[in-house]
């Protein structure tokens, strides 16, 4: 399945003109806040229509402006999850759940509530209201409801900003389970970088409401060109695999023949997994650097320089197939004569990548 997007809208203060394609998976809308990425999605569920455009849902068309189709929410087929729950408060989990399931046709071959309440770690929670529930648990429920509708697309609207970094942590595995177990396409608004490294199949930048890039979450994550919150933020996705667990409490990882060590990881060996790196933990080196506690030294080649407005400047690496990014000043740029196609090393501290960088891939 796949949801196509091509629409126009003129807000006050934003004129909205974006194409995409989202296939299954995770297509996270990534953007600064005012962007236009809630637009977007309130335009697909049908609760704000465009000025022009078309939308579709592999194949079938819920907006077109040109053939006057403009299929209303309750007929889109669509599961939304919102930054709040929202679930009802007078009923328990159950009946909330089965609350979804009225609005999966019959016969539409939908999740059944067994798999959904396994799936969701929900089981427990069954008998308990709302209001007896942690922000995590209530999303996770959430997210039962809107897959227990048969949904041909679920839509999730910033759905962690509401909740602490322990919840954020508790439910990242569950949309991690969704985007590798359930064939329905997932419409995920965010504005934080490490979450979208962590969760997305694919990622639309938007930009004062344009899709600026498209494409696989490691090729766009990587291009030193898309900041849209700044270099600050800027880092870039690995893709490794676990190969051996030290009694040191540290964890050997290979990334296409490049030797990653990082503080231990909770998968098992030979469990392939994403790696978000940030570009102002990667310092780089003309030559192998001897004699120093950095246990990450990877050969790289210098691809692309962005100089930024300030100071500072962005530098995309190949280490392998893989692509990083350092961030580092003008002064450095000048002093190391970086240009692209220098061979160098990228360094890199083994405690420099956080837990919440690392999941499954």
């Amino acid at each position: 399945m796949s949801l196509s997007v091509d629409i126009r809208h003129a807000l006050p203060g934003l004129a909205l003109d974006v194409r995409f394609e989202a296939p299954a998976g995770i297509t996270v809308l990534f953007g600064r806040s005012g962007a236009g990425k809630t637009t977007v999605v309130n335009a697909v569920a049908g609760l704000l229509r465009p000025d022009q455009g078309r939308i579709s849902v592999n194949g079938r068309v819920l907006f077109d402006s040109g053939a006057g189709v403009n299929l209303p929410p309750h007929r889109r087929r669509l599961g939304y999850v919102f930054q709040e729950a929202r679930l009802f408060p007078h009923m328990t989990v159950r009946r909330n759940l089965a609350y979804g399931q009225r609005f999966a046709p019959k016969g539409a071959g939908g999740e059944e509530m067994g798999r959904v309440v396994e799936m969701l770690g929900i089981g427990a929670l069954l008998d308990r209201r709302p209001g007896a529930l942690s922000g995590g648990e209530r999303q996770r429920v959430a997210i039962g409801r809107a897959l227990l509708a048969a949904p041909k697309l679920i839509l999730a609207d910033e759905p962690l900003a509401s909740l602490d970094e322990a919840r954020k942590a508790e439910i990242l595995p569950y949309f991690e389970r969704l985007r590798d177990e359930v064939a329905v396409p997932i419409l995920y608004v965010s504005h934080a970088a490490a979450e979208v490294a962590r969760l997305a199949t694919s990622v639309v930048v938007l930009e004062d409401g344009r899709a600026a890039r498209q494409g696989a979450a490691a090729e766009v994550l990587s291009d030193p060109a898309v900041t849209p919150l700044g270099v600050r933020s800027a880092g870039a996705m690995l893709e490794a695999r676990v190969v051996r667990h030290h009694a040191d409490g540290l964890s050997e990882l290979q990334a296409d023949g490049l030797t990653l060590w990082l503080p231990r990881v909770p998968q098992a060996e030979g469990t392939p997994l994403r790696v978000r790196v940030e570009a102002h933990d990667v310092m780089l080196a003309l030559t192998r650097p001897e004699g120093i506690s950095a246990l990450n030294v990877l050969p790289a080649t210098v691809r692309e320089i962005r100089m930024g407005d300030g100071p500072g400047a962005l530098v995309q690496l190949s280490a392998g197939p893989n692509r990083l990014l350092a961030r580092v000043t003008r002064r450095s740029v000048e002093a190391l004569e970086l240009r692209p196609g220098l061979e160098l090393f990228a360094v890199l501290k083994a405690v420099g990548v956080a837990k919440e960088s690392v999941a499954d891939l």
